[in-house]
């Protein structure tokens, strides 16, 4: 019996410090909970291909779309006509991408996070008289458009064959005003409602 006694004791005494010590407000069993921020619920990556673009007929090309505060490029086809003079196809793919920039993200990009700017209705026309041959005309001012739809519209022309295809596009609005090349920079595509695409006027060629 008196061996035993210790161990009893022991016993005895691990709820009254479990009290104690919930008495003085101190947890007997503490668990961190502070692990820094908590994981982004926005991946901003397509989990597998997207079946509505796989499934359109066309020239394969990426639009730019938001997600989370950047831009990310996804695919996208449009349709252009064979054998179409290279005047006219930079004006067809340049408002076929203003047509899938303006349409709403599929239901895999939506989950996904993507979202877009770009307001439906804009028609693009080619370059006037005494104009570089890669100029687009908008139907809305560049101006006019809010900074994500501008940084989503020059970031997905620069790179396409509506354009010289060096990083920048030629842009004016439906008038006869000044026309300005814009360039998409690594800044804009990570913070596009932050940083205007930087431009300048371009004089008539």
């Amino acid at each position: 019996m008196t061996v035993r006694r210790p161990a009893a004791r022991r016993l005895l005494a691990l709820p009254l410090l479990g009290l104690l010590l919930t008495g003085c407000g101190i947890r007997a069993t503490q668990v961190p909970t502070d692990f820094g921020a908590a994981p982004s619920r926005v991946p901003c990556s397509l989990a597998g291909p997207d079946l509505a673009t796989q499934s359109a007929q066309g020239v394969p090309v990426q639009v730019f779309l938001l997600c989370g505060a950047s831009l990310v490029a996804v695919d996208r086809t449009v349709r252009v006509p064979v054998g179409t003079p290279d005047a006219r196809r930079r004006v067809i793919v340049a408002q076929g991408l203003l047509d899938q920039l303006a349409a709403s993200p599929s239901a895999a990009e939506r989950s996904a996070g993507y979202t877009t700017y770009v307001p439906g209705g804009v028609t693009v026309r080619g370059p006037g008289p005494g104009e570089p041959e890669d100029a687009l005309h908008l139907s809305t001012a560049p101006s006019r458009l809010t900074s994500y739809a501008l940084a989503q519209l020059v970031c997905t022309l620069s790179d396409s064959a509506a354009t010289e295809g060096d990083g920048s596009v030629i842009l004016g609005g439906p008038g006869t005003g000044p026309l300005r090349r814009y360039a998409c920079t690594d800044d804009v595509r990570d913070r596009p409602g932050d940083t205007a695409p930087p431009s300048s006027e371009v004089e008539g060629e």
